[in-house]
């Protein structure tokens, strides 16, 4: 499932941006820049919907510290602000695509979903491939060689993750933020049980291989050549 963030300290505003891009996963609010960069820094999201008016960090800054730290999560500005100058400092620190308000949901939509298409590569098409594997995120199933891999649930979720950020390092915090959530009761020597059964189900393909352990830190799924 899908991770969107919203920074928008006007909570009746940021409540009806949730109602209209609740359809495309689940959705996390912030209401003011100093949890929006706290949140953001969790490198767990796909999109971020930053306003630049907040209290106790700008929306400015939050993005230059962002990218500082080199997160770069797709960040769509949401702002009153429409002057020129405004729009190119928003570019310069980092962001992605800069709506103004009031804007259309249908807009604001189609601007979110030609984000994931350029990071995520979604919504062009349903399906995710690696190496032999593919996963359609339709069916949440993962097929090879035309047979249906037993990998389901959160399962999947996590090969869906590693794929999108294969080549990337992922924290064990990360994985268990992004699957289980901060909010859930297991702890996160979950994520291990999980990786050893997910391993045991890509074995026959290969891609098992392609998993590395970094003792004390978390896995990494290798760019294949």
């Amino acid at each position: 499932m899908l991770k969107l963030l919203i920074v928008e300290d006007e909570q009746t505003l940021s409540d009806n941006i949730k109602e209209i891009i609740q359809p495309l996963g689940e959705i996390t609010q912030a209401f003011d820049g100093e949890t929006g960069l706290f949140e953001a820094q969790s490198n767990i999201y796909d999109v971020i919907l930053l306003d630049l008016m907040l209290p106790e960090i700008n929306g400015y800054e939050v993005l230059a510290q962002l990218r500082a730290q080199n997160i770069q999560t797709p960040v769509l500005i949401l702002t009153a602000k429409d002057g020129i100058d405004d729009k190119v400092t928003g570019f310069q620190k980092g962001a992605d695509d800069y709506l103004t308000k009031p804007f259309y949901r249908e807009e604001l939509l189609l601007r979110i979903k030609a984000l994931l298409k350029r990071s995520l590569g979604l919504y062009e098409e349903s399906i995710l491939t690696y190496g032999p594997i593919s996963c359609n995120l339709q069916s949440n199933q993962v097929t090879f060689q035309e047979n249906v891999l037993p990998i389901q649930g959160k399962e999947f979720e996590m090969l869906v993750y590693f794929i999108q950020n294969k080549g990337v390092i992922l924290t064990k915090e990360q994985i268990f933020d992004r699957i289980w959530g901060f909010d859930s009761d297991t702890t996160i020597t979950v994520v291990e049980v999980y990786m050893s059964n997910l391993r045991k189900h890509l074995k026959p393909t290969g891609v098992a291989n392609d998993f590395k352990t970094l003792r004390n830190v978390g896995y990494l799924l290798q760019e294949q050549g």
